[in-house]
């Protein structure tokens, strides 16, 4: 495999997971800043180092590739190493637009090779879990999926700020990954309408520091999503919660209540705690199915789901702009 861009997410995600699992080359590395890969390189004992993703491409013994460079190189990027048969794991978002992640798609099928998005919140523990209680049942019909995280402003790296760079602000780096885990535990439903509200800096090129989404879904479910990167209030927030008909869920740590007799009773699943954090426990799994899918041993399930995610997500923004609910 080669990762071509270095940034955070390569550092302290992908090279740690890949650079321990069996069966695995990290064959190369591909950044603009020359120093920063070799420095990789030798800290993951990678023999190849690269400044452009063509000259990289052209090795022949390279089976995958994974992008992780700022967000509006992840199509240019991906079509690229789809086009010269590499299969290809794209960080999010998989493209800037829904017409971005069709051509991803259609590139795919062309090239005869397989693209995945690392949408990591599905490989996590927990959230398998509570995948589980959902399709059997357990928690009724489900109606609502309430979500959110707060960031504070320091976190947040220069280039995510500039649009032409990003593409949005906090709600495609923090609120897109909700989108996506709420459609998938709904088997994705059409969105059927939203409503929007942002807080944004003024300037062309500025992206949003807040936004609150309210979506309904064509089979009755709403989901209400609510994100920041301009927190001031101590430790940062994430949540995630699911109400049906018998019972609540709720992310993280998995919490399950259900109405036994009438009263509020937990059940929550009990188990050995994890020796790794949720984050880096989802990327190991999510990059062990991505080899396994690769030799054959798991099946492949295209993305094909992402033109709905994208479609909504682009509703969503415009709900915010237009500051009125929209019908999708």
């Amino acid at each position: 495999m080669a990762v071509v861009g270095l940034g955070a997410i390569a550092q302290t995600a992908h090279l740690p997971v890949l650079s321990k699992m069996r069966g695995v080359q990290v064959a190369a590395l591909c950044d603009n800043d020359g120093a920063k890969a070799r420095t990789l390189a030798q800290r993951f004992s990678v023999p190849d180092t690269y400044t452009d993703i063509e000259d990289l491409l052209e090795d022949d013994e390279i089976d995958a590739v994974i992008v992780t460079t700022p967000n509006h190189l992840h199509e240019p990027h991906a079509l690229s190493a789809l086009r010269s048969g590499k299969h290809v794991m794209v960080e999010r978002p998989f493209a800037l637009s829904s017409r971005g992640v069709d051509r991803l798609l259609a590139a795919a099928r062309k090239a005869d090779r397989r693209v995945f998005v690392a949408n990591n919140h599905r490989f996590r523990s927990d959230v398998q879990l509570l995948q589980s209680f959902i399709h059997s049942g357990e928690l009724g019909k489900i109606h609502t999926v309430r979500a959110g995280a707060y960031r504070a402003r320091s976190t947040v790296a220069p280039w995510r700020q500039r649009r032409a760079e990003s593409g949005g602000g906090a709600f495609l780096e923090h609120g897109l990954p909700l989108l996506d885990l709420a459609a998938w535990l709904a088997d994705f439903p059409d969105a059927v309408r939203c409503a929007a509200t942002m807080s944004r800096p003024r300037g062309a090129n500025a992206v949003e520091d807040s936004l609150f989404v309210f979506a309904e879904l064509a089979s009755g479910v709403s989901v209400t999503i609510d994100v920041s990167w301009n927190y001031i209030g101590g430790e940062d927030r994430w949540w995630f919660e699911v109400q049906g008909t018998k019972g609540t869920a709720r992310l993280a740590p998995l919490r399950i209540t259900k109405d036994i007799n009438g009263k509020p009773t937990d059940v929550s699943p009990t188990g050995a705690s994890q020796r790794e954090s949720p984050f880096i426990q989802s990327y190991r799994a999510e990059l062990a199915h991505f080899v396994a899918v690769l030799r054959d041993e798991a099946a492949y399930d295209p993305p094909d789901d992402q033109s709905k995610v994208y479609w909504a997500l682009e509703g969503i923004y415009h709900a915010a702009e237009d500051g009125k609910e929209i019908r999708l």
